[in-house]
């Protein structure tokens, strides 16, 4: 299961073209590794794969819960989950808390 989440699903809503594509997922960084062809390790450490595509790169990161955030930016640790809504409820605003994907549309747990 993957999702569109974020500034990028916040621009189409807003008909802008998304500068970059973030990626939501339930597959381990190895799983999502080993299904695509070219990636880069950009934050294996938090969940990051950046899948390359015809060019383009596309972060891929799995579904996770944030540690404490020491620096205001990046959290201290992170632990994976298989659960959507958690990783949705860790993000900064209703808005980037906003998902998609092909089969279920626009997903608005928290009134984005």
């Amino acid at each position: 299961m993957a999702y569109a989440v974020g500034g990028c699903v916040r621009d189409s809503i807003l008909n802008r073209k998304p500068k970059d594509w973030d990626i939501t997922t339930n597959a381990l960084p190895a799983e999502v590794k080993s299904i695509f062809k070219k990636t880069i390790d950009t934050g294996i450490k938090h969940g990051t794969v950046t899948v390359m595509l015809d060019g383009e790169g596309y972060e891929v990161t799995t579904f996770r819960i944030d540690g404490k955030y020491e620096d205001g930016r990046h959290p201290e640790n992170v632990s994976f989950t298989r659960n959507f809504a958690d990783d949705l409820l860790r993000r900064d605003f209703t808005i980037n808390a906003m998902a998609y994907n092909d089969e279920e549309g626009i997903v608005d747990l928290f009134d984005g």
